[in-house]
Order: C-alpha cells, then sequence, then structure tokens
C-alpha cells in the first residue's frame, strides 16, 4: 500500500463538473489500494475574484485581512470536493490550514511554511478516508490565518508529503508536465521525461509556472519524488528526481520566460564599503525579494548600482530606494517595467565550455541587445528589452534544445 499525494489546481477544479471528475481520479487511486491525501487550490479565477474585491472595498487593504479573505477560496474548494467524494461512496474529510497546524511565519501574503502537524492526516488516511487539504493556507504563531503567495498550494502538498513520509507527491495540472520552454512560444518545444530537482529549482525561479519554487526546494530537502502531470489525461507526465548521471548528457534542458521583472538602478552613488549592504537591508526590510544586481565599475568614485525585482514589488521597491537615495548621495533612481528575463538551464553546462558564448551570439544575430546578465553552474540568465522576448526564447531553443537533442540522437 502506498501513501500518495495529489494536487489539483485551479483549473482542475474550475467547475462543479471538474470537481467530480477530480473525485473520480482520487476514488480510483484509493481504490487501487493507496492510501491518498489531496490538496487543493481555490476554483479558477476565485482568487483574483476575492483580490478585486477587496480592491473594491479599499485601495490599500490590510495584507493580514486579505489573507482571511483569500483562505476562503480553498476553504470553499476541499468542502466540495469532500462533497463529491462522498457521494461516490468514498469516505473523505477536508482540513483547513489551522485544523492540521500548518504553522507559518507572518509574512501576510507570501507565508513560509516552518512545521506540520500531520496527526490527524495520519489518521484520517488509517481509518480509510481521503484527506482533503486546504492549498495555499496555515496559521501562524498569532493564529492569525496566512497565505504562501502565488502557486503556495503546490508548496503545502509537498510540505505535507514530507510531512507523512508519502511514497510520492503528484502535481496534477493543466499541462501533461515539464517542458522544455512554453509551447506556446515554440512549437518545437517538448515534454521532459525526467528532470532534476536542481534543473526544476532554476526553472521555477526564472519563471517557468508549472511549479512553484518553494514546492521544489522541499521536495529536494526531504527527498520527495514529484510527478507533474495532466488532470485532464492519464498519460505519464514529468518526474522531478535526484540528480542521475545520465541527466548530465543533455546541455540545455529548457528555456525560460519571466516577464514579471522590473529593472531599478540606483544612479551615480559613492563607490564606498557598507553601500551595498545598506541599500539591499533595507529592501530585504520590505519583504522583497532581489533577483539580479550589477554594480558599474567605479569611475571617480561613483557608480551605478541596478537590480531587480518582481513586478509586483516594484512600487514598494521603488519608495524604499527613494528614500535611500538621498541618504546615500545618490543622483536620483530609475526604472524600466518594459523588460524580461530569459534563460537557458542545464545539467550538462556544468562540464560544457561556450554555451553562454552560444547563447549571446544567437541573440546577437537577432539584433538583441543584453542589459544584464546572471550565471550559476547550470543556468544563464540575461535582460532584454521585453518586445524581444518570444524571440529569443525561440531562436534559443532552437539553437539550443532542438539542435543539441537532434545531434545527441545522432551520436
Amino acid at each position: 500500500m502506498a501513501l500518495v499525494v495529489q494536487k489539483y489546481g485551479g483549473t482542475s477544479v474550475g467547475s462543479p463538473e471538474r470537481i467530480r471528475a477530480v473525485a473520480q481520479r482520487v476514488a480510483a487511486t484509493q481504490r487501487g489500494g493507496n492510501q491518498v491525501i489531496v490538496t487543493v487550490s481555490a476554483m479558477s479565477g476565485e482568487t483574483n475574484r476575492l483580490l478585486a474585491l477587496s480592491k473594491e472595498v479599499s485601495p490599500n487593504p490590510a495584507p493580514r485581512e486579505v489573507d482571511v479573505l483569500l483562505a476562503t477560496g480553498e476553504q470553499a474548494a476541499v468542502a466540495l470536493l469532500a462533497i463529491a467524494l462522498d457521494d461516490l461512496g468514498v469516505p473523505a474529510q477536508s482540513f483547513l490550514g489551522h485544523q492540521i497546524r500548518i504553522e507559518t511565519d507572518s509574512a501576510f501574503g507570501k507565508a513560509r511554511i516552518k512545521s506540520i502537524d500531520a496527526d490527524n492526516l495520519r489518521s484520517a488516511v488509517t481509518q480509510g478516508q481521503v484527506a482533503v487539504v486546504a492549498g495555499f493556507q496555515g496559521v501562524d504563531a498569532q493564529g492569525s490565518i496566512t497565505t504562501l503567495g502565488r502557486g503556495g498550494s503546490d508548496t503545502t502538498a509537498v510540505a505535507v508529503a514530507a510531512a507523512v513520509k508519502a511514497d510520492a507527491c503528484e502535481i496534477y495540472t493543466d499541462v501533461e508536465g515539464v517542458f522544455t520552454t512554453d509551447p506556446r512560444i515554440c512549437p518545437g518545444a517538448r515534454k521532459l521525461a525526467r528532470i532534476s530537482f536542481d534543473e526544476m529549482l532554476e526553472m521555477a525561479s526564472l519563471g517557468a509556472k508549472v511549479l512553484q519554487i518553494r514546492s521544489v526546494e522541499f521536495a529536494k530537502r526531504y527527498h520527495v519524488p514529484l510527478h507533474v502531470r495532466s488532470s485532464f489525461s492519464d498519460v505519464d507526465g514529468t518526474w522531478v528526481v535526484p540528480e542521475e548521471t545520465s541527466m548530465e548528457d543533455v546541455l540545455v534542458s529548457g528555456v525560460t520566460l519571466d516577464r514579471d521583472e522590473t529593472k531599478v538602478t540606483l544612479r551615480h552613488v559613492p563607490d564606498r564599503p557598507g553601500l551595498a549592504a545598506r541599500v539591499f537591508g533595507a529592501i530585504a526590510g520590505a519583504n522583497i525579494v532581489v533577483d539580479m544586481i550589477i554594480q558599474n565599475a567605479s569611475a571617480e568614485g561613483f557608480t551605478d548600482l541596478t537590480f531587480t525585482v518582481p513586478r509586483a514589488d516594484h512600487a514598494q521597491a521603488l519608495k524604499v530606494v527613494n528614500a535611500l537615495a538621498a541618504e546615500v548621495g545618490a543622483a536620483g533612481v530609475a526604472t524600466d517595467t518594459d523588460v524580461a528575463k530569459v534563460s537557458i538551464v542545464g545539467l550538462g553546462m556544468r562540464s560544457h565550455a561556450g554555451v553562454a558564448s552560444t547563447m549571446f551570439q544567437v541573440l546577437a544575430n537577432e539584433s538583441i541587445n543584453i542589459q544584464m546578465i546572471s550565471t550559476s553552474e547550470i543556468k544563464v540568465s540575461v535582460v532584454i528589452d521585453a518586445k524581444y522576448a518570444e524571440l529569443a526564447v525561440r531562436v534559443l531553443h532552437e539553437a539550443l534544445v532542438e539542435r543539441g537533442a537532434a545531434a545527441g540522437a545522432r551520436a
């Protein structure tokens, strides 16, 4: 008997018909001899509807109360799925974040899980029930409802799987798995059968929307095998697993695009020790995650400091940096929201030279100017004008993924 955690996203439970279809799939899994815990998101569009409602009431709703409001979307979804399972003769019990004590910090809107008390879940499945868990939500030490940010139900599912030591965590979504790039942009995109945790971490952080990055971090840390698959078909999806030797044979596994970046430049600041710590300490204090950072070479004792932040944090980051500009003696602050980040990812890049230069040449051939560059062992990212984003994805995928796969097949 296997213990399986399944997660269904908003589109999978977007209507009564789809909820009944999910119930049928869950029932089939249990009747196949498995213990099942299910995590679900709010019905498709519900979170956006609730957010819009809060904005109608107030232009600046209190973050704590927004979390209370948004958590009702998942509450409705788990109750409806439990009702559908009961109707099929499958005993089911729904659980909200506070009922299984998914304890988080108090960063409303993007809380991080600290611990999970899985006793109620173990008790439910031992008694033959399907435990239906509300994704995306938790509770802080003061008892306030918190939410985990966009895609947070993925994190809930993997954290629950780690807490109960599940044999696998299946992430059901509206796509058939992890693709080498977005098939809507590039017709040559193909589904990957397997991908390493490290590659998936990079792809998730660089714009691939199929999994939330924190869910992959949990899976890697606690060795939870992930199976990303479609809730609308029975075909195998993509397994996210520990690194295997054969994975290094593939030079570039994927090309990602992130349109949700804003570039911020603190101009002509004195080049002295402690400046970067002061700037980025203030930004971190506002719970804003900084991505790429570039500091120009000092000229006559002054430099430009440029970095990127999520577009959703643009206004808050600008507020923080504007307040700092006068204090640190900067000439001013410039921002650019019309940018995009394009990245290539692959374990094979660790042991093959020349991948970055090929990427830069491919972009140069299309007259695409690179504004910022960031690298790691297994990825290269560039910031470019947003209008060239899809072109960049297509030409890089063709040059580094499609041709690479063809060369591997010939070998």
